[in-house]
């Protein structure tokens, strides 16, 4: 009980409450409306209309200073009892005080909402100690402030449970990102990086294979400046394209036969195949070749081979390079077991028992 309440003592405000709005204005003029024929049929209309009138205007800094506004209304109307005693004029119109435990509640610190509540308790039980007002009228006027005060909490969690949420969501949009960057820069610019070392290797006896490579590794930089602007995109607007995802078909633009030669294998029919899965395994399939192509020694061949079945898709991507120690994953191995267990997916990588790496995935096929 005790962590309970220390909690709740510091508890802070919510970030930026709003001012005030339309409404606030609109309301104070209403209540205003209402409470002068009302009054005018009470003892002390003019103080009536001064209470009721003169306290809405605080309604409009409710939210921005909730505990000032609390203290002001309760302990005005306080003061005014105690002058009054049993003549003070009791206006309908007055309910809209409850909007002031309820702010407070929504908008206020922990400190402020507890001495808030301790002045509006404490008003009541004041006035029921000098006879103004029955038991029963005080039990029921402080279940009603409790209500208030509850509902303003309530709104308060939800609101900080859809902004976590939201903040739940901007993180793995974030990662996604992440994870397609890291795919498409490290692929794009390891294909360049190779063609560029082919091109610089024959330039002097086959001018015409390094022209050839200067062709590979300019569409290479234009299909990575297409993918980048559209990522660029997706974080200045919000929101993603949309322009369709890479597909299965598009894994035979990996195959290539230069050093090391890429082989892709697809079988399977892909009709029906979620667009989310066929994306992840293209981009799976492209990591995995990205990291032969620039980790693996001595690797002259990358096989890759996909199975789409009737409940899951099967994907393994080996090279044939010399054997390495098991190391740490990096953050594109980190990527690609992220990607494949956000569909329900598994992936693995490791050496093979005799020479090469070779990268493994289930993910949820068409379920037909």
């Amino acid at each position: 009980m005790s962590d309970l309440l220390r909690s709740l003592w510091r508890e802070p405000r919510p970030a930026s409450p709003p001012y005030h709005v339309w409404r606030d204005t609109v309301l104070t003029m209403v209540i205003g409306l209402v409470a002068v024929p009302e009054a005018l049929d009470r003892p002390y209309p003019v103080l009536s209309i001064a209470i009721a009138v003169g306290l809405a205007p605080a309604l409009m800094w409710r939210r921005s200073a909730p505990l000032a506004v609390v203290a002001l209304t309760f302990g005005g109307s306080l003061l005014v009892s105690l002058i009054m005693g049993r003549d003070f004029p009791d206006l309908h119109v007055m309910v809209y005080v409850l909007l002031l435990p309820y702010a407070l509640f929504r908008w206020g610190s922990g400190r402020e909402a507890v001495v808030g509540a301790v002045i509006m308790v404490g008003k009541v039980g004041v006035e029921a100690a000098l006879g103004y007002q029955t038991p029963p009228n005080a039990i029921a006027g402080v279940g009603v402030l409790c209500a208030a005060m509850a509902l303003g909490a309530a709104v308060r969690y939800l609101s900080r449970a859809r902004a976590r949420e939201l903040d739940q969501v901007k993180l793995l949009e974030r990662e996604r990102l992440a994870r397609d960057l890291h795919d498409t820069v490290a692929h794009h610019v390891s294909a360049m990086a190779i063609r560029a070392q082919a091109g610089i290797a024959v330039a002097a006896t086959d001018p015409a294979a390094a022209v050839d490579a200067l062709r590979v590794i300019d569409a290479e930089a234009a299909r990575a400046l297409d993918e980048m602007r559209g990522m660029v995109r997706v974080l200045r607007t919000g929101h993603a394209e949309l322009s369709p995802g890479p597909r299965l078909a598009d894994l035979e633009e990996l195959a290539s036969d230069g050093d090391p030669a890429v082989e892709v294998e697809l079988v399977g029919d892909d009709t029906g195949l979620p667009a989310p899965v066929a994306a992840a395994a293209y981009r799976l399939v492209q990591e995995a070749v990205t990291n032969a192509r620039r980790h693996a020694r001595n690797v002259t061949r990358v096989r890759v081979r996909v199975v789409v079945g009737r409940v899951t898709l099967r994907l393994r991507v080996s090279d044939d390079g010399e054997p390495v120690e098991p190391r740490p994953p990096g953050f594109g191995l980190t990527g690609m077991i992220e990607r494949a267990a956000l569909l329900g997916g598994t992936c693995a990588a490791g050496p093979d028992p005799d020479r090469g790496w070779t990268v493994t995935a289930v993910l949820p096929g068409t379920g037909r």
